[in-house]
């Protein structure tokens, strides 16, 4: 058998998948809220941005900032860095606060942005193993040597018919 390269192995996204997906944390995000509501949603940039949408939409919470982390570079994890914090006042140490992301991977990006917001509720569309610990709510665990596509990353192209070869 040959290693397979990231992409080989793959889970492709469409925009369709991704709002059924989002909806469904969204749904089970509901019953996780604190007493009071969720404060506010905060996108893990740039991935987390159109999940975080949905739910945010979806659970009418109005305030929703981003923090941004940077890991990758195109399909290189590197040590993660925090780009742009989200507005201290809105968010304080995370309490109340609903933490969005499209993935957890290996979990360094929210480790960095756990230790940023402590007492906040992360939430992620997929999860792989490694990283799976580190969320409180998610919708579908793939393998770890998965890797995903997601539609704002593809972009639509012919394909010569299979013809049984």
């Amino acid at each position: 058998m040959t290693d397979r390269l990231p992409h080989e192995k793959g889970f492709h996204v469409s925009w369709d998948q991704l709002h059924r997906d989002a909806r469904a944390l969204a749904w089970r995000l509901q019953d996780e809220a604190p007493e009071e509501g969720w404060r506010a949603v905060v996108a893990i940039t740039r991935g987390g941005m159109a999940p975080a949408m949905i739910v945010a939409r979806e659970l009418d919470i109005r305030a929703v900032d981003t923090i941004s982390v940077k890991s990758y570079d195109h399909q290189t994890q590197s040590e993660p860095r925090v780009i742009k914090r989200p507005d201290p006042d809105l968010v304080g140490d995370g309490t109340g606060v609903l933490i969005v992301d499209d993935l957890v991977d290996t979990g360094k990006t929210l480790e960095v942005v756990r230790a940023a917001l402590p007492r906040a509720h992360v939430a992620t569309v997929y999860a792989k193993p490694m990283g799976r610990e580190l969320v409180h709510t998610f919708v579908t665990e793939v393998s770890q040597d998965t890797w995903i596509f997601f539609p704002w990353d593809m972009a639509l192209q012919y394909v010569e018919p299979y013809r049984g070869r």
